[in-house]
């Protein structure tokens, strides 16, 4: 068995698309519109076989605030970017793109080195090797 993808909801979704596929290499889905035009989405396919479900209707709620706190539900995902260079210039690229980094480069208990950025909406995303 394997998660076969990941949904998130989104008042951005073009800008998180265009996110999702200049960073991690993702491919776009022809847009998705329902035919009352109450839903729309993309799904995002990595090289690897997972997808990103990227939705949008009206209504959405926005999050206050961003803190990682602890509370239940999904916290972060991870993506693997094959290797220790790769975790450092993407980290570095999305940085200088704007984007929020609020973990650093650290080594895991594991021995695997990881960032953690936020992308548009805020979603955490651990950046792995």
């Amino acid at each position: 068995m394997r998660i076969e993808h990941l949904a998130l909801w989104t008042n951005q979704l073009e800008i998180m698309k265009e996110f999702y596929c200049k960073y991690f290499e993702g491919k776009a889905s022809k847009k998705y519109m329902d035919k009352n035009g109450d839903f729309e989405s993309y799904f995002i396919a990595f090289d690897d076989g997972s997808r990103l479900e990227l939705m949008y209707t009206s209504g959405i709620v926005e999050q206050e605030s961003y803190e990682l706190i602890a509370a239940q539900g999904l916290t972060h995902f991870a993506i693997e970017v094959g290797s220790e260079l790769m975790v450092r210039r993407l980290t570095e690229r999305i940085k200088r793109d704007g984007y929020t980094v609020t973990g650093g480069l650290r080594y895991t208990n594991e021995g695997y080195l990881e960032s953690v950025i936020l992308d548009p909406d805020g979603n955490c995303i651990e950046l792995i090797i």
